[in-house]
């Protein structure tokens, strides 16, 4: 049993960080290559486009995280020795 909550736990975990990386990392790599063509090498040009995706993707993800955060909590209380029935 501890395991499969283990698993469940980590797999949502996954879910929900993987977005928000995949937008910093996609954004960090088109910067890098702007950078490297145009020899710019300025740290607040690599790092605020990166941020702003990443709160970007959180205002456009946030309502279906909750959600998955929302349904897991209810799965876990709902479902575990001595929770809520």
């Amino acid at each position: 049993m501890s395991l499969m909550i283990l698993q469940s736990t980590m797999t949502l975990a996954l879910e929900l960080s993987v977005p928000l990386l995949m937008a910093g990392l996609v954004v960090g790599v088109v910067v890098s290559l702007f950078q490297a063509v145009t020899q710019i090498n300025d740290s607040t040009l690599s790092m605020a486009p990166k941020i702003i995706s990443v709160f970007a993707a959180v205002a456009l993800l946030g309502p279906w995280m909750f959600h998955q955060l929302l349904q897991f909590a209810t799965h876990m209380l709902t479902y575990l020795p001595g929770g809520a029935s």
